[in-house]
Order: structure tokens, then C-alpha cells, then sequence
């Protein structure tokens, strides 16, 4: 079996491993929301659920939250097609530069690339959790529950910037994990990881909270969440979409990448907030994708160097690079050097708990913003706003205003024949940039600005980087291909 896995270096020589044994597609419950807090179909609290059992946990036994646990996750296996290039482009210099280089021609099947991971059932009508990068581009999902029933898995929807996948099995009664608390898990506490490593199923870990909201930059997507909670619990390839539980059974977290030298756990995991979790799952089963709120800043961590150039009196907060123009922030009246201290009552120490926060939030959503600013202390109420800048819900089959277009993920069968990876198809053009620069539906979007579209996400998420660079010339550079094997490059002015 092959083993793919998401590197970055970290510290010194160590790479951040995606903890699932190989790597596979993408995007799409009827959820209530109450005060921001997720109420999941099916999610009854077992009787087990005692104060017998909040015993327990005080005495660090674990043995209760492994029984609750244990039962609600499964074990994930894909098939995903083995890269192979088309067409003979081996010498085309703008194929290479756009789509890679090529591989020769395969004769006969496709062969298949065999992957697994984990999954943790948060409904008993068979919603499952996992991480987007276990299912990336599979053709089958298989789901093996704990009493070793199988079932085919059908994607629901993910998305890349959390790395976080929702897919859903045709059964009934199963067992399910509470969801618990993220936010009150403190470092230092104990927690159990839930997983399948190595293709060893069932299996039960134990470490604390080592620490909490860590960028460790490992995912690629163009608006990435980033703040995992950090655990020395032995999480291995094959743990990834498993579940991080508190000693209560109560889900906290999906285990996601692990730190190491040589692929395997050397000390530390890393684990997606259920925090985070909750919003995404909940948006993909309502909107088919999720309904991700900008504040409109770029901001950083405050150095000691801005510490002092600025005669800050604190180290603590996101500081505000800029304001982008026609933001939430803009309007609700932050302003660059502001440092950001606290959303509504939660108190924010860095970017990237800044990051998290508005996470959970939806356009059209009301906070409040408390910052610093020359060493006094203002609120904001901010109305947060979509990435086309208002407050309207953007639904899977997103239509651009500005692009004139409509666009679904290019069909699997396409992508086949054309032997693309991924690609996003053109589904309609109106009057808009696309119909200007003569693109024409059924052109398959594979890259704009030379970043990979793998889904409507990614075009939005192009559209808005490109809108908010101050260059002179907002450049749109769509290159794709037509059903017909034509390759095309188009240059955009967005300015225009």
C-alpha cells in the first residue's frame, strides 16, 4: 500500500505529517443553531452519560470515555485514480507550466491507489466526520464500523481550508460521540485519541493537551483556518478524520497531522477544534458549502520588535497589517496598528485565535470587536460580510456577479477521459468578465494565478485574493480545458 502524506518542515528537520495512509474529493443536515451552538440530528446523550462517569474522569480512568468512543469510529478506506497525463503534451512548455509536468500514457484500466484513515459518526443516521485530506479525490469510500459491518461512503462535501470532509453511510441506530467543548479544554488536561493507525483498528491512546490554537502550516488552501490543538497522545498514519476525546468520551477535536522526523508519532499530534468542526459540518449539509464570514483584515502575531516600535504595552492580540477596502472591519471602523484583543467575550492572545473565532461565524452574523489603539481600549459592533462582500448566502453552485458565470465541480467522468486530477467546470456564462474574455460553458477551470481549483471554494477564494491586491492590474489568469482536449489560458483584468 502506498503511503502519501502532506509534509511541511517544522523546527529543525521536522516534517507535519497528514495522519492518514493515503490521500483522495470534494464538496455539499439539517442542523439547528442555538447561541452559535450546533444541535446534531440524532445526537441524544446516552444514559451512560452519568455523574458516575464525571467521576471517572476526575480520577483519570479512562476507560468509561474509551467505551463511548471506541464504537463511534470507523475505519475509512479509499480507492483514488493514479495520476497519468493525456493527450501526448509532453512537449508543450504552457501544459507543463500550468497543469505539471506530464507523465507517459497508461494502456488498459486506470490503476487505483488504495488509502485509509478514520471517520467519527456524529449522527446515529450515519453522518460521518473525517479529514478532507483522507478522501481528496477517491472514487470509493468504504466505511468499516467497529462491529465490523461495511458500507459505501458517499461524499456530502469538504472543505480544504479546515481540512475538514463530511460523508454519510445508509444506516440507522448508530453509535454516536457527543460533541464536547474545545474552548474550556486547558493545557495540561488529559484526552484520549480514537483511531485506526497503521490499519490497526479500534485503537486507544492516551496523552494531554500540549498545547492550544497552533498554525503549523500545513494546508494549502487559499483561506486556511489553522488552530489545532497540540497533544502528545500517539497519533500514527492511519489516525487522520479519528477522534480526540476528553476524558469524559465527549469529542474535541479530529485528529489531523502529526510532527516527526520519519513519518511516524514522535511526540506531538494535531487535531482540528470540534469547535471548528461543528460550523463546517453544519454549513456543508445545510448550503452544500461552507458559509465562511471575513472580517476583512490582515493581521500578525505582535513581535517584540513591533512591541517596541509601536510603545506597546501588551504582547498579547492580533495586530492589524491592514484594513482592506469595503471590509466588515472598514465600515465597523478598525483601523491599521489596531490590535485585536477580544471578540465578543472571548479573549483573543494571537492571529491565530482571531483566525479561529470568526471561523465560527456566517456572513450577516453581528459581533463585537474590542481592540487596542494607541493603549486604549475601543468596541466595534462589526456586521461580518461573505468573500463577495455582503451579507447573502452563497450556495454550492456559486454564480459570481462580477465573473458572469456559474460554475459545479467537473464531473468525475470528464475528468477521466481528460485525465485531470481535479478541475471546476464552467457551467454557465452571463454578461461578466468570462463572456468579455471569451470563455465559453463546459471549459474546465484547472488553475487561476497558478494555484490548483479544485472546487467553487477555490474560484471564490481566487476571485477575492485577486480583488484585494492593490496592483494596479487585478490579473485573473484562468487556464483549463475544453471537453474537447483544447487547452486555453485566459488573462483577466479585474480592474477593467
Amino acid at each position: 500500500m502506498n503511503v502519501s502524506k502532506k509534509t511541511r518542515t517544522l523546527g529543525f528537520f521536522v516534517a507535519v505529517v497528514a495522519v492518514s495512509v493515503a490521500s483522495n474529493l470534494i464538496t455539499g443536515f439539517v442542523t439547528q443553531k442555538q447561541s452559535n451552538n450546533v444541535v446534531f440530528s440524532g445526537q441524544q446523550i446516552p444514559a451512560v452519560y452519568t455523574n458516575n462517569m464525571r467521576a471517572a474522569a476526575m480520577q483519570n480512568d479512562f476507560t468509561v470515555a474509551a467505551e463511548l468512543s471506541v464504537h463511534a469510529v470507523v475505519h475509512v478506506k479509499t480507492k483514488t485514480p493514479v495520476r497519468v497525463q493525456q493527450f501526448g503534451f509532453q512537449n508543450d512548455p504552457f501544459f507543463e507550466y500550468f497543469f505539471g509536468r506530464p507523465q507517459q500514457r497508461q494502456q488498459g484500466e486506470m490503476p487505483m491507489q488504495e488509502g485509509s484513515g478514520s471517520g467519527v459518526i456524529i449522527s446515529n443516521d450515519g453522518y460521518i466526520v473525517t479529514n478532507n485530506h483522507v478522501i481528496d479525490k477517491s472514487k470509493e469510500i468504504e466505511v468499516t464500523l467497529n462491529d465490523k459491518r461495511t458500507y459505501q461512503g458517499k461524499l456530502v462535501g469538504a472543505d480544504p481550508n479546515t481540512d475538514i470532509a463530511l460523508i454519510k453511510i445508509e444506516a440507522g441506530n448508530l453509535p454516536v460521540i457527543m460533541f464536547g467543548n474545545s474552548d474550556s479544554l486547558k493545557v495540561g488536561e488529559w484526552v484520549l485519541a480514537v483511531g485506526n493507525p497503521f490499519n490497526l483498528t479500534s485503537t486507544v491512546t492516551a496523552g494531554i493537551v500540549s498545547a492550544k490554537a497552533r498554525n503549523i502550516n500545513i494546508l494549502n488552501a487559499a483561506m486556511k483556518i489553522e488552530s489545532f490543538i497540540q497533544t502528545d497522545a500517539a497519533v500514527n498514519p492511519g489516525n487522520s478524520g479519528g477522534a480526540l476525546v476528553n476524558t469524559r468520551g465527549e469529542l474535541v477535536g479530529i485528529n489531523t497531522a502529526i510532527a516527526s522526523q520519519t513519518g511516524s508519532y514522535a511526540g506531538y499530534a494535531f487535531a482540528v477544534p470540534v469547535s471548528i468542526v461543528q460550523k463546517v459540518v453544519s454549513d456543508i449539509r445545510q448550503f452544500g458549502v461552507v458559509q465562511r464570514a471575513i472580517l476583512g483584515v490582515r493581521m500578525g502575531d505582535i513581535t517584540d520588535k513591533i512591541a517596541k516600535d509601536k510603545n506597546l504595552k501588551t504582547m498579547e492580540g492580533a495586530y492589524v497589517d491592514e484594513v482592506v477596502e469595503n471590509s466588515a472591519a472598514e465600515k465597523a471602523g478598525l483601523k491599521k496598528e489596531d490590535i485585536i484583543i477580544k471578540v465578543n467575550d472571548f479573549n483573543v492572545k494571537s492571529a491565530t485565535q482571531l483566525q479561529e473565532q470568526i471561523g465560527r461565524f456566517s456572513p450577516g452574523d453581528k459581533i463585537k470587536v474590542t481592540v487596542l489603539r494607541n493603549n486604549k481600549t475601543l468596541t466595534f459592533d462589526v456586521e461580518l460580510k461573505n468573500r463577495q462582500g455582503n451579507t447573502s448566502v452563497v450556495s454550492s453552485n456559486a454564480n459570481t456577479d462580477i465573473l458572469g458565470a456559474e460554475f459545479k465541480v467537473a464531473d468525475p467522468k470528464i475528468r477521466s477521459q481528460l485525465q485531470l486530477e481535479y478541475g471546476v467546470e464552467v457551467k454557465s456564462v452571463t454578461k461578466g468578465k468570462f463572456q468579455q474574455a471569451g470563455i465559453k460553458a463546459g471549459f474546465i477551470i484547472v488553475k487561476i494565478n497558478n494555484q490548483a481549483i479544485r472546487s467553487i471554494d477555490d474560484i471564490e477564494a481566487a476571485l477575492d485574493a485577486a480583488m484585494n491586491t492593490s496592483d494596479q492590474f487585478k490579473v485573473f489568469n484562468v487556464a483549463g480545458i475544453y471537453p474537447n482536449g483544447k487547452i486555453t489560458y485566459y488573462a483577466i483584468n479585474l480592474a477593467d
